[in-house]
């Protein structure tokens, strides 16, 4: 029959109020951009139970600023070398034209009237100097007040007519020549004229009658503009390879040393105990980390009150529980004390032993609670081993001795000692006698060993003893809580290993469960659980 928790478990849930069930997946649009903000906004929110597909999880801090600080480094670093050449070749132009500006205005000076005609007389030293260049091909023409061809290529386009400048002005142009980018400077050259041309309606009739101003023109290939502006981009973006990759290191570095006060704060909270419930110093922190550590303050705060409370309930239920079943052991057995008949008598052996196995099961189950609970703020404080287990096997001898078993102890004879808390350390060793007296046949054998480990610098507390043992199947089960093997006697609760357990662990110890074979042939094998602690000397070396 399913319990009333079981069946609320397998029916469906009911809507809480102020919350819509949830959308069907089909309908549910999956917005990356959407699960992302919802994710950032609160990362440590609880999952929602409606939803059972497992969400990715959020990226780490160091690679989300590392990312939002290289991908821009990296995207501007190409639009940086386009503007660069476009810079460089405006500064390229800039000497380059000077010099045909120059090479205009050499041209222009050897222009000379003759019989109202332009005549171009060009010297050797002036033909050399407009072909002294090596590098771009240099063209030149001269036309006349009519258009004629005074020297140079006939083939250099011309500018346009509105675009023609006032005698002794240079301007400048792009142009084509034979399928070759050209950069071009031009002005003009103005000749005295004859009365007739001075008229106005003369001029007006047209150029051809009374003569245009001389045309001069100058043109070079851009092969040294762009070899010019190519040299500076080298210039410019070979040491960039360098100093890229250190801007890489460096943001990286710097990253680093900006979230070193987070990884100072998880160390500071992996070398804490269990035990420690103290406030982090949040002034130490910085600005940003600051509210984070006030509110982690906090929860520490809550933490350490609600454990406090679990404590006192805890010593609470333990007075108001094992009171009464003593008091009613107590009466049963004075009862049994009185002329009763044989039924009443069995009633009576029942109540008390029944009362006496609830009163071990209830100090078992808040020994337990207290051993679960590791951060409780148990005090921990320098504990002989040696002794303790002494005095542990002393208070066993009675119980063993009914039973009519060899209860001995075996130890060194230096001291040996752990960080504890003692009454916790107790109570493991005392769990682990009374199983072994439980479950060993009568007339066995028990023994209670403390083997130091100084190579390791650990300390073995042993119970061994000649009982039916533990197969090697079921020895990781009977760990669990309430667990008992089928068929086996005694009359346990299944917590006492379970106890064991969680004191070692509370402890930073481990638990070990072996054979104790006591007999070869034929082969007998009890069973010998080991629990393995840290010294004190070993604690104090850790870092």
């Amino acid at each position: 029959m399913a319990s009333p928790a079981s069946a609320e478990g397998a029916a469906a849930p009911a809507e809480r109020p102020g919350h819509a069930p949830p959308e069907p997946a089909a309908t549910r649009a999956a917005d990356p951009d959407e699960v992302r903000d919802a994710t950032y906004a609160n990362p440590f929110a609880p999952p929602d139970e409606t939803e059972s597909t497992p969400e990715a999880r959020p990226r780490s801090l160091f690679g989300e600023i590392l990312d939002w600080m290289l991908a821009p480094l990296l995207l501007l670093w190409p639009m940086s070398i386009a503007v660069t050449y476009l810079v460089a070749k405006t500064i390229a132009n800039g000497p380059f034209d000077r010099a045909l500006e120059t090479d205009v205005y050499v041209l222009a000076r050897q222009i000379q009237p003759v019989n109202g005609v332009a005549e171009l007389s060009l010297p050797a030293s002036t033909r050399d100097f407009l072909s002294a260049d090596n590098v771009d091909k240099v063209f030149y023409q001269v036309l006349g007040t009519r258009g004629e061809l005074v020297g140079g290529d006939a083939d250099l386009p011309l500018p346009h007519e509105d675009d023609r400048p006032q005698p002794g002005i240079v301007e400048f142009r792009d142009d084509m020549l034979h399928g070759n980018d050209i950069r071009v400077a031009y002005t003009t050259v103005e000749f005295p004229h004859e009365a007739a041309c001075e008229d106005a309606e003369v001029r007006a009739a047209g150029a051809a009658g009374c003569g245009a101003p001389v045309l001069v023109q100058v043109a070079e290939t851009l092969d040294k503009r762009s070899q010019l502006a190519n040299d500076i981009i080298k210039g410019v973006i070979l040491p960039q390879f360098v100093i890229l990759p250190l801007a890489i290191v460096l943001v990286w570095f710097g990253l680093s040393r900006g979230l070193a006060p987070l990884t100072a704060l998880q160390s500071n909270l992996r070398a804490r105990r269990l035990d420690d419930l103290s406030p982090l110093e949040a002034r130490r922190a910085p600005p940003e980390i600051e509210p984070l550590v006030t509110s982690f303050n906090d929860l520490l705060t809550r933490l350490s009150q609600n454990m406090e409370l679990q404590k006192r309930f805890i010593a609470d239920a333990a007075h108001q529980m094992k009171t009464p079943l003593a008091g009613l052991r107590t009466q049963a057995e004075l009862a049994l004390r009185q002329d009763v008949s044989a039924e009443v008598r069995r009633s009576l052996e029942q109540i008390a032993t029944s009362s006496e196995h609830a009163a071990r099961l209830v100090t078992q189950l808040l020994a337990l609670a207290r051993a679960e609970n590791r951060m409780s703020g148990q005090a921990f404080a320098a504990v002989e081993v040696s002794e303790l287990a002494r005095l542990t096997v002393r208070d066993w001898v009675e119980p063993a001795l009914a039973k009519q078993m060899d209860l001995g102890y075996e130890g060194p004879d230096a001291p040996v000692t752990v960080d504890g808390n003692p009454v916790m350390l107790r109570e493991m060793l005392s769990n682990l006698i009374d199983n072994a007296i439980r479950y060993t046949p009568q007339g066995g054998r028990i023994t209670v060993r403390v083997r130091p480990d100084e190579p390791n610098q650990e300390v073995h507390l042993e119970v061994e003893d000649t009982g039916p043992g533990i197969p090697p199947a079921e020895r990781a089960r009977v760990l669990e809580r309430f667990y008992r093997i089928l068929g086996r006697e005694g009359d346990g609760s299944g917590l006492g290993l379970a106890i064991v357990r969680e004191i070692a662990t509370m402890h930073g110890g481990t638990l070990a469960i072996d054979d104790n074979v006591y007999q070869t042939e034929p082969r007998l094998a009890g069973t010998l659980v080991r629990v393995s602690l840290r010294t004190s000397e070993a604690i104090r070396d850790l870092p």
